[in-house]
């Protein structure tokens, strides 16, 4: 179901994770920041791609740079676009043009509401939710948001693979 998409997220210490996301041309990986609840707001964006939203965007904390992303729908795929910011306090609000475009790639939503769901699983599995508390400090695990993009992934992809079948927080 993914094709060439990976993508992985993975706590690497007290208030920081590490993620990679990656196609069959490049690669880009980052450390963020607890300043936001990065994987929560990821989550939720693109489960939003089921919806209403066109272009969600969600930005990660460097400290003190700005990752954000920009989900463009383009009926059943999505362009991913990422920029860069050199400073997040001044760059919140900025247009996305003024960040430096450091990768994209257009893929099936398909695709990238599955890789997320088995990256935050993957992380649940790993620390479960004390452990991810404990590692993330300022931000609970976001079970209720991945089991809201579980199911819209699977009732609007028709995704059966098992890691899509079963709910955390039913």
């Amino acid at each position: 179901m993914t094709g060439d998409l990976r993508f992985s997220w993975e706590l690497t210490g007290s208030g920081w994770a590490r993620y990679r996301i990656a196609d069959a041309r490049s690669e880009r990986p980052d450390i963020v920041s607890y300043c936001t609840d990065a994987l929560s707001d990821l989550l939720r964006a693109v489960a939003s791609l089921y919806g209403a939203a066109d272009a969600p965007r969600v930005s990660f904390d460097l400290e003190p740079a700005e990752v954000r992303w920009r989900l463009q729908r383009q009926g059943a795929n999505v362009e991913i676009t990422i920029y860069r910011f050199r400073d997040m306090s001044q760059s919140w609000n900025a247009p996305d043009d003024e960040g430096t475009r450091c990768w994209s790639s257009n893929q099936p939503r398909a695709a990238l509401g599955h890789v997320v769901l088995e990256a935050a699983e993957t992380v649940l599995r790993l620390h479960g939710e004390a452990g991810y508390r404990e590692k993330w400090i300022q931000h609970d695990f976001p079970g209720a948001v991945l089991d809201d993009l579980r199911r819209l992934h699977r009732r609007d992809d028709g995704c059966r693979h098992e890691s899509c079948q079963v709910n955390v927080h039913s």
